[in-house]
């Protein structure tokens, strides 16, 4: 039976689960029946920073530009350019024993493709979540709907996992953003030109 979790809530995510090491990050999203007319495109994002909250470098944003880190630890399967149908819009695999040392969070983020040209916020999109797969198993272990707290927001920091005390924890965090992916990745410490 998953964890679900609400809004600021934190969980171990390997101290309950001995050996666990691959996992698989799935995030989906429906866009309502009132939207704008043009099609949506969310994406996700991964963010790998160290202590202070930054990404060392810029090959530790993991998005659809980037798909995979140098150390094989984090994985993105790929861009979804409409988020039909049931189940994950998109999905991440991590392995958190290839994960440097220097990365103490990976931020899962949903920003909205070319939002203020096209109109569109999160204000328009429900049924957000973010849920967590033992890619072993297949058994689902965190959940996390974010519910309907956004309005204008064009970027939203989903979740996190982070390091403690040796293990890997998971925070559901559901902070929105205004100013799309340029906002997130100066917020994590990424140049954008």
């Amino acid at each position: 039976m998953p964890i679900s979790l609400s809004k600021g809530q934190k969980v171990d995510l390997t101290k309950g689960n001995p050996g666990l090491s691959k996992i698989m990050v799935g995030l989906g999203w429906d866009v309502n029946a009132f939207d704008s007319g043009t099609s949506f495109d969310l994406d996700t994002a991964a963010f790998m920073t160290g202590a202070n909250g930054k990404c060392p470098s810029e090959k530790e944003f993991i998005f659809y530009g980037n798909l995979e880190h140098t150390s094989a630890s984090v994985k993105h399967l790929g861009d979804n350019l409409t988020g039909n149908g049931d189940g994950d819009d998109e999905q991440i695999l991590i392995d958190l024993s290839l994960i440097p040392a220097n990365v103490e969070k990976i931020a899962f983020t949903v920003t909205i493709y070319d939002a203020e040209t096209r109109r569109q916020n999160f204000g328009q999109v429900s049924n957000s979540f973010i849920r967590i797969v033992d890619e072993r198993t297949g058994q689902e272990l965190i959940r996390y709907d974010l519910g309907e707290d956004f309005s204008i927001e064009t970027a939203v920091v989903v979740g996190e996992l982070y390091r403690h005390n040796g293990e890997w924890k998971f925070n559901a965090m559901g902070s929105g953003f205004q100013g799309g992916l340029a906002a997130l990745c100066g917020h994590f410490g990424i140049e954008v030109a």
